[in-house]
């Protein structure tokens, strides 16, 4: 029997419980994909993070990624947080993690006396814009009227930096009674294929300067998410796309309807090979503890 350290972050928050948190093992050699999904299992966070030795020494490490029901090729919130948990080995104030779909880089920003104040992921590959969908179609997902779903900017639809959701949308009094539906979203599934294993709605509305915004994936074994990076990175992909702007940032608000306020800080710019995003924020460590396997 082997025992291995782990920690746990709250991540884009400043205050301990709120944000989304995230179980983090610096160190997984020894372990295996089926152990790693079933500690990601027992934990029941969005997702847990595996640490390994980058195939690439040029890299920092190799990081794999797990709900509690599968291996995710990119996530938003568990590389922020692996990224804090891991500060002490960024060169130049750089992390570079080796992932299924790409090289994540990861910038630790540092306030004057060395303390790490925020980590800011850059996602492993451009926007990518698919199958579009509509209101009737994607509103009893959220318990919704197709009403509520707004398209007058665009129509619901998968778009991507690394990890696909649905983007969607709503009016902000939809956004706060909008509840996921697991027969719904199952239905949603069984009409499109190309939503098999990756069946997560992200909608948002427009608070002012800020965006709110929730995140339901029930296929994925995710009711609710607190803080989805790899959903508000493609929103801010998106957003820029369909501004005809160079680049520009967003705030994004999630999590407050769970209880867990949480603040993703996005950018997007256009680049030589599409659009570009980052989402980055701050993190509060909660607890340390070891596992025997």
């Amino acid at each position: 029997m082997r025992t291995y350290e782990f920690l746990t972050l709250d991540v884009f928050t400043t205050t301990r419980f709120g944000g989304n948190p995230l179980a983090v093992f610096p160190d997984a050699r020894g372990l295996d994909g089926g152990q790693m999904q079933a500690i990601a299992r027992e934990f029941n966070l969005s997702e847990t993070t595996f640490v390994l030795p980058a195939q690439d020494p040029a890299n920092t490490a190799q990081v794999r990624i797990f709900t509690p029901t599968r291996e995710m090729p990119f996530a938003g919130h568990p590389n922020v947080g692996t990224g804090w948990a891991l500060a002490d080995r960024a060169v130049d104030g750089l992390l570079r993690f080796e992932e299924i779909a790409g090289l994540v880089e990861v910038r630790i920003s540092r306030d004057a006396a060395g303390a790490v104040t925020a980590a800011t992921i850059a996602a492993p590959q451009p926007l990518t814009l698919a199958e579009t969908y509509t209101a009737a179609e994607i509103a009893p997902c959220a318990t919704l009227s197709p009403a509520d779903i707004l398209v007058a900017a665009h129509q619901p639809v998968r778009a991507s930096v690394g990890n696909p959701f649905i983007l969607a949308e709503v009016t902000p009094e939809a956004l706060s009674r909008a509840a996921p539906d697991i027969a719904a979203s199952r239905a949603l599934t069984d009409a499109h294929p190309e939503l098999v294993g990756r069946s997560a709605l992200y909608i948002y509305a427009r608070d002012g300067a800020r965006l709110r915004t929730r995140m339901f994936a029930p296929p994925l074994g995710v009711l609710e998410d607190p803080a989805t990076g790899s959903a508000a990175t493609p929103l801010a992909a998106l957003l820029l796309h369909l501004s005809g702007a160079q680049d520009g940032a967003w705030e994004m608000l999630q999590g407050v309807e769970m209880g867990r306020p949480s603040l993703l800080l996005t950018t997007a710019r256009r680049a030589a090979d599409g659009i570009r995003a980052t989402v980055g924020g701050a993190c509060v460590p909660v607890m340390t503890g070891r596992l025997s396997i």
